[in-house]
């Protein structure tokens, strides 16, 4: 568990390789204020979510292993916090990393841990399509809505009777309690899916995050496109946890016509992108 764990911390942040913020005027202010902030967190509420949210990652991990290519995760990574510095939560740390599974998919666990599948990087075109499941993934961290599904706090006050205790607890009871807590979190990423509006949310933030940081905010919907034309074959777990496709690519489109926002003066980066991915198998 410790050598998962320090996976995370020796990713390194690059700047000045990727895509630029887009100025105020570009980005839209009026996106962040309907951004769901909700109740203001306590610093023991922040750090229960990143450590709940790490132990939800160290089981991901377990599940598939992790696709042993130090070349791709740093590219991964890059266009990850590329997207990360343009969300309302500075106070997360956010790694990426691929999962070494054919499936098509991309998970989010609690805290600012992004996977995505070797699968799914198959699937992709270009940058511009990584940067939107990336961003989708990330929308669902910055919403906090696994957090809010099985209200993680700190406080005592709270559902999960404090997490912290449960940590650093040696009781049986409490190790059960926080497993249990973890086990429900994996039923939502691998079993259940997120709720229906949660979903959404998410996509809407993904095209917002994208045209934030330079990306074509079509990523996504043109990644769902082509994902949609196999729909009748194996894409892995994808479609027992989200959306269909068309109804997906149907919100997308509309998103980025009501927030007004130029798909032709956005990159795609797709000479870049098949550089740092001619090595996937």
């Amino acid at each position: 568990m410790k050598i998962v764990r320090s996976l995370f911390v020796v990713l390194v942040v690059l700047t000045g390789l990727y895509p630029a913020p887009l100025t105020a005027a570009e980005s839209g202010a009026n996106f962040r204020q309907r951004m769901s902030t909700g109740d203001e967190e306590l610093i023991s509420d922040i750090a229960e979510e990143v450590r709940f949210g790490r132990e939800v990652a160290a089981r991901v991990i377990a599940r598939y292993g992790l696709y042993e290519n130090p070349t791709l995760m740093k590219y991964v990574n890059l266009v990850g916090l590329a997207l990360s510095r343009n969300t309302n939560r500075p106070e997360l740390n956010f790694h990426f990393a691929v999962l070494n599974t054919d499936e098509i998919n991309a998970y989010a666990a609690p805290g600012g841990y992004v996977f995505v599948t070797r699968g799914a990087l198959l699937k992709m075109r270009d940058e511009s399509e990584l940067a939107g499941v990336l961003a989708h993934e990330i929308g669902h961290i910055v919403e906090r809505h696994v957090v809010r599904e099985l209200k993680i706090r700190g406080t005592d006050e709270s559902a999960a009777a404090g997490l912290a205790t449960l940590i650093g607890g040696n009781t049986q009871s409490t190790r059960a309690a926080f497993a249990q807590a973890v086990d429900k979190a994996m039923d939502i990423l691998f079993k259940d899916g997120y709720k229906r509006e949660d979903e959404t949310q998410a996509d809407k933030d993904a095209v917002m995050f994208c045209a934030f940081s330079g990306y074509s905010p079509m990523g996504l919907a043109t990644y769902f496109e082509r994902l949609n034309v196999i729909q009748g074959k194996n894409v892995g777990a994808l479609d027992k946890t989200h959306l269909s496709y068309g109804a997906r690519i149907i919100l997308l489109k509309e998103t980025i016509t009501e927030e007004g926002l130029d798909t032709g003066k956005h990159k795609t980066y797709k000479d870049r992108f098949t550089e740092n991915t001619k090595s996937l198998k």
